[in-house]
Parts: C-alpha cells; structure tokens; sequence
C-alpha cells in the first residue's frame, strides 16, 4: 500500500514537471525544454522549467526557488539532469551540493555528453535515483532533443488543413479558408511551440504570408520562419522579408543563387543559407541537417501540398498534424495529399490522436 501510494505520488509530480517543462517548448533551443519540481514532506517547495535561450536548466531554478528546504527532498525531472561542463556548470553537482535525497527522472538523456552520467554522479553521492515515470510523455515532449541527437535533424512536425473534398488550396494557388477560426488558433499555438516554421517558395510566393503567432500577447513567441528557395525567388518586399528585423528570417537556397539577391537579402536582415541540390531540388535531409546544426530541435511544416509530399516521400516526417474541416473547395482545387502521399504518411506513421475542434478535426499521426 505504501509502495502504490508513492507510485502514486510520484505520476502526480512528474505530471507537474511535464506541464512545466512544456512552457519553455520553442523558446529553448538548443537546449531541450525540461521542467523540475521539488518536492518535501508532501509540499512542493520549488518548481522550474528551461529559460529562454536554454539558460538557466530546470533543476537550477527550482533549486534556486527552494533554497534550503531542498535539502533532503525530492527532485521530479523531466530529463537526465547534465553531468558537463557547457555555458553552465553540470546540473548534477548542483543537485549534489543543495542536499536532495531523491531524484525521479523520466528519461535519460541521448546527448552522448550525459548519457547515463548524470544519474551515475548522483547515486555515486549517495541520492536514490529512479528512472522511467513519466517516460512515454517525457519523449513526446523531448522529441526533438531526441532525434537531434540520435539522427542529426530536428523532429519534423507537418500540419496540413484539408477539405472535405481532400483539397488544401483553390485552382490557381488561390488561399482559401479551410478551417475554423478555433482550428487556426490551434495552429498558431503550435507555431509558438516550435522553434522554427517551414514552407516552400511556392506557398511564400502565393500566400505572402508573416508565419507570426498571432494569440494574443505571443507575438514575441513566434518560431524562427524558413523558406526554402533555391533559386532565391522570394520578393524582397514581401511580408516575410520586411518582417525579417522583427522575427528571424532564414532563406535557404541552392549554392548557385544569385549572389546579388543573395546580398539584398542580407542587406534586409534575412538570413541566407546553403545547401546542395539534386534534380534541381534542395536536398531535404541536408536541409535538416543544417537546421539541426544551427541549434533546431522542433520544425513545423506548413509548406503545403508540394513539399509535404516531398518530406513524406523521403521519410522525413515524424509527425503529422491534419485538421479536416467540412469545407468543400471545388473538383479544381488543389489536393492537398495525392495516393502517394496519403500512402507514404500511412506506411511511416500511425493514427494516436483524434480531437474535435470546434466544426474541425484534428488528427495527429505519430511514428510507431
């Protein structure tokens, strides 16, 4: 009984350092988004999550908040706490030196910099240590972490709106509302959860679109927009580029762009990136790998029909967010999913979700 009560205990703690831990998504990269909660004699006495920019970790500011009452308490963390010396010092010495007894930690951590190390050092300093609760959520929320480390690249998140008839635009490239009005808050959620947003030149050239959170008073949480534009055809007065002071703009493009709009980019603020290309394409896994590199953890596609396909097709997706809607555009619309694609999406990932939004559904599909 105890032993159940404390399991018990323990789910509802990690629960908290979940929801805590989320706050920071979007906002943290490189670092993962962790939350910590410290728990004594059945009181919280310190709650903290992953700053802005990644600093300070989780388990310092919950440290921080606890001061003294943390000594001989109990930790919940979402992820291994670090081991290395980085910007900051390790995490587990800090833990170490402020006298917590116990740490419950729901995963360990892939960076091959911890990996273990974290939990070693504490148990070396005597701190039970217990590892699991919490886990399957801990991996949604640290996905992105997870797959930077283990493949390179961020984890690929595609939203797509869908009519009734299957259809993702009008003829001609024309924007249609698809969706409901509490649908695209949804979305612009999402985009404040992410680091970065991406879409192809196609939808920059017909939508002219900002790629902002536009929620009330999240503006400032906006994801970094990227366009892909091999040729470097994105007008330097469109909305995205005028916009490029405000919230970082990266335009990624082939090697062989124009070098005097590669300039007049520049000169605007935007951020001009390279990388190879093949069949005149840009080679998507260089692309990601390029993103992850430069710190991304988290990429919402929502690019549209065109590049969709593309990432489905090379097996680049590890998440897909579709919101049908009742809509019905039109036999000359454009479809937002071919046999292909709704083929590749159903082979590489499963149906876990299904949620009504308002007159709109949402379906999420997750990798397996």
């Amino acid at each position: 009984m105890i032993m159940a009560s404390r399991i018990s205990q323990d789910r509802r703690y990690m629960v908290l350092a979940l929801s805590l831990g989320r706050r920071g998504l979007g906002r943290t990269w490189p670092n993962p988004a962790v939350g910590a909660v410290i728990v004594k004699d059945g009181v919280i006495v310190g709650r903290g999550w992953t700053q802005p920019g990644g600093r300070p970790h989780a388990e310092v500011e919950a440290l921080r908040r606890a001061g003294a009452a943390a000594r001989g308490a109990t930790m919940y963390v979402t992820l291994e706490p670090c081991s290395h010396h980085g910007k900051t010092p390790p995490c587990a010495d800090a833990i170490i030196a402020a006298g917590i007894a116990r740490v419950v930690s729901a995963l360990e951590d892939p960076n091959p910099e911890v990996a273990g190390q974290g939990h070693a050092r504490l148990r070396a300093a005597g701190i039970d240590v217990e590892i699991g609760t919490g886990a399957e959520a801990a991996r949604r929320d640290h996905a992105g972490h997870i797959r930077r480390m283990a493949d390179g690249r961020p984890h690929v998140m595609l939203k797509l709106a869908v009519s009734a008839d299957g259809k993702a635009g009008a003829a001609g490239r024309r924007p249609v509302a698809i969706t409901s009005e509490a649908a695209r808050e949804r979305v612009h959620l999402m985009r404040a959860q992410s680091d970065a947003i991406m879409i192809g030149i196609g939808t920059a050239l017909a939508d002219d679109p900002m790629l902002t959170c536009r929620l009330p008073g999240m503006a400032q949480y906006s994801p970094v927009r990227i366009v892909l534009d091999s040729a470097l055809r994105l007008p330097p007065d469109s909305r995205l580029v005028k916009s490029a002071p405000q919230t970082p703009l990266w335009v990624i493009a082939g090697r062989r762009a124009p070098h005097s709009v590669r300039e007049a980019l520049q000169a605007k603020g935007v951020a001009v990136l390279d990388v190879e290309e093949n069949d005149g394409r840009l080679d998507l896994a260089a692309v990601l790998k390029l993103l992850a590199l430069r710190g991304i953890t988290r990429v919402m596609v929502e690019g549209g029909p065109t590049l969709a396909a593309c990432l489905l097709a090379a097996d680049l997706v590890d998440e897909a967010n579709l919101l049908r809607s009742a809509t019905i555009v039109g036999a000359d619309g454009i479809v937002a999913l071919d046999s292909s694609g709704e083929a590749a999406l159903k082979r590489s990932l499963k149906l876990v979700k299904t949620e009504q939004i308002g007159p709109d559904q949402q379906q999420i599909y997750e990798r397996g």
